[in-house]
């Protein structure tokens, strides 16, 4: 009975519900008229709804409603945050300038803008069980980017060395990656970067090799985290490693941090001096980024300079307005349900990665501990590049990705499926099985308009996929998978729309 009352899009309405997703605006007109009624010309602007200041900003939003409730979204790094989060983001907190700390701002009115980040910082520590003796929590970065380099801001000087994991075995950008022609991102231009890898044999993490790098290379930082790998961390290990070398720990969750709140993965803030995190994915928030720090490390004073290179030294003021929204967040991840939520997802991730292995595909390390899978598409003689361009023509959202062994992240030969935001539109096991017959079918096709093509080139592969020829079927099966992937799609609800009143806008192909 459960299962359906899940998987029901429209139940009985109580007699209070108002089917506008924002009660915040579902008085504009009222308020519009009171207010316009003495407001001078140019301030008119200001009352005047979306839709009719601006129609075609209007219209790009409404297709993007569409193509979210048409489609499935699979990009491991996305998920769908709450109808509460979006009220707080498109709050009237977007007004505020807030540049400092709480109770030591650069401008005056902070009042409950500071009481707001108060209170987001005691629900960051909540929501990861920490003690506030031993762990303090910035919650001003933009994103996860911006939270990693002022971390590293903190943490080391200019021309220091650090270590991650390299971004072709499943590291990120902001982990210090760079190629033998070009340095990257600014984690490689102002530190000198050294990657460690997966082992070629298991796929996983080669902590022994790592130990034996670090040796070598002293780093005074060592990244662990990373954005495609499907296996959970050993944190003692790399502690101990760190120590032996002099160096910081600092994790980066940015992934696994909605499943690490949930605990159920393991838990870096036993082993790690920093860890980072955004709070878009798993954690089904804003976009936004946390740097939480140690704050019982002697003379370290790491809350200091974790603060200090957030503010002033990498960017202005807050964002309260995702602040507020990323608090909402925090409360929504402290609860007993997201703990349900967090299983549901490694449960379906498994469902996933099941079905794709009983179809005869090969995944990085046979199967995941988390919420995304790795395929590797080599072996059938595909580029992720093709599989994504096919999928995305039928309504599933992947993206290409580099596995292990690949010559260049630039042309990767795997995708990197996730799980999040379908289990937050209700999936369960079952529906994802579904979804992986979809990809299956997707991949087979693929093949097809390759053939097709009759070249290895993606400009050749999306003509035959997106213009009928004589004598070819990729074309007409291409339609023909996209109109059941929709079908399926939209008998799913989606956090923060009343999906019982949408139609399809203007401006979308059929």
């Amino acid at each position: 009975m459960l299962r359906a009352l899940t998987r029901t899009r429209l139940l009985p309405r109580p007699s209070s519900y108002s089917p506008r997703p924002f009660p915040l605006l579902s008085s504009s007109l009222r308020l519009r008229t009171m207010a316009t009624a003495n407001t001078p010309d140019f301030n008119k602007p200001l009352y005047t709804p979306l839709a009719e200041l601006d129609p075609e900003v209007k219209n790009i939003i409404d297709k993007e409603t569409w193509r979210q409730f048409t489609g499935l979204e699979l990009i491991a790094s996305e998920n769908l945050t709450s109808l509460a989060a979006m009220e707080a983001n498109g709050s009237i907190l977007t007004n505020k300038y807030s540049e400092g700390l709480p109770n030591a701002r650069y401008y005056g009115g902070n009042e409950y803008i500071d009481e707001l980040e108060i209170l987001c910082r005691k629900r960051a520590l909540e929501a990861f069980n920490l003690d506030p003796a031993k762990w303090g929590v910035n919650v001003q970065p933009y994103s996860g980017s911006t939270a990693n380099f002022a971390a590293l801001t903190a943490l080391i000087q200019p021309q220091d060395r650090l270590m991650g994991l390299g971004l072709p075995d499943g590291g990120h950008l902001t982990h210090g990656y760079y190629t033998a022609k070009k340095k990257m991102t600014a984690s490689s231009i102002y530190f000198q970067s050294f990657p460690y890898a997966l082992n070629p044999g298991t796929d996983l993490i080669d902590y022994p090799g790592l130990a034996a790098q670090a040796k070598i290379f002293k780093p005074k930082l060592i990244i662990c985290g990373a954005s495609a790998y499907p296996r959970d961390w050993d944190y003692a290990t790399l502690k101990k490693t760190a120590e032996k070398e002099g160096a910081w720990l600092m994790a980066d969750i940015a992934h696994t941090s909605g499943l690490v709140a949930a605990q159920t993965l393991n838990n870096p803030f036993e082993y790690c001096d920093v860890v980072t995190t955004t709070t878009h994915k798993t954690l089904r928030g804003p976009r936004a980024g946390l740097i939480f720090f140690r704050k019982d490390i002697k003379d370290a004073d790491l809350e200091k300079r974790v603060n200090d290179a957030v503010f002033p030294a990498c960017q202005g003021g807050p964002h309260n307005n995702t602040i507020a929204a990323v608090a909402t967040a925090l409360l929504q991840a402290a609860q007993p349900s997201f703990r349900d939520y967090a299983k549901q997802v490694i449960a379906n991730a498994r469902a996933l990665a099941d079905t794709l292995v009983g179809h005869g595909y090969k995944l990085q390390t046979n199967g995941t501990d988390n919420h995304l899978v790795l395929w590797d598409l080599r072996p059938i003689g595909l580029t992720g590049s093709k599989v994504e361009k096919v999928c995305d023509l039928m309504g599933i959202t992947i993206n290409k990705n580099a596995v292990s062994g690949d010559a260049s992240a630039q042309v990767p030969g795997g995708i990197r499926l996730g799980t999040s935001a379908l289990t937050s539109r209700n999936m369960l096991e079952s529906d994802v099985k579904v979804v992986g017959d979809f990809l299956h079918r997707a991949v087979q096709l693929a093949l097809l308009l390759q053939k097709e093509a009759g070249s290895k080139m993606l400009k050749d592969f999306v003509r035959v996929a997106t213009v009928q020829e004589d004598g070819k079927q990729g074309f007409a099966k291409v339609r023909e998978l996209r109109d059941e992937v929709s079908a399926f799609a939209m008998k799913w609800p989606l956090p923060g729309v009343d999906v019982s009143t949408l139609s399809k806008p203007q401006g979308i192909d059929d």
